[in-house]
């Protein structure tokens, strides 16, 4: 069974059964002295969606790290479209792009009252602590 599973082809995954959304403020901490959202804080908003997408999965990552099995962001392709400010409400609208035995790729858009003001595309990887690629957990395999 492992070595059908390790011959299988790249899965494209072009949405998910539904979009992912997650809803987050800005707060001071978020901020520069302007009151603009500091720029690697998109990251860290966009992380906290994927992390709530694993949640909903079943996927109890406080478990994978006990277990010696984490996942890496190795890719991001950022474009910062407009600025997020002190006491914003946004939206984090997420669709999986594509999987492989390993990488599980993200759209992911931030919304301002509607307005697009950042997109990224993430990759990330299943490994162990240690730094060996591992396969994506089931709950993610079967996603289509």
């Amino acid at each position: 069974m492992t070595v059908l599973f390790l011959m299988t082809p790249n899965i494209t995954v072009p949405t998910m059964t539904r979009e992912h959304e997650f809803n987050i403020s800005v707060f001071y901490e978020d901020t520069d002295m302007a009151g603009i959202v500091y720029y690697a804080n998109y990251l860290r908003f966009i992380e906290r969606a994927r992390s709530d997408i694993a949640r909903e999965l079943g996927l109890d990552q406080g478990k994978m790290l006990k277990d010696g099995r984490v996942f890496a962001v190795v890719r991001v392709e950022a474009d910062y479209l407009g600025p997020a400010r002190l006491a914003d409400s946004l939206v984090i609208r997420t669709t999986h792009h594509k999987l492989t035995r390993v990488r599980w790729q993200f759209n992911q858009k931030m919304y301002k009252q509607k307005r697009l003001i950042f997109k990224a595309l993430v990759t990330v990887v299943s490994m162990t602590t240690t730094g060996r690629p591992v396969p994506l957990p089931p709950e993610i395999q079967t996603l289509n």
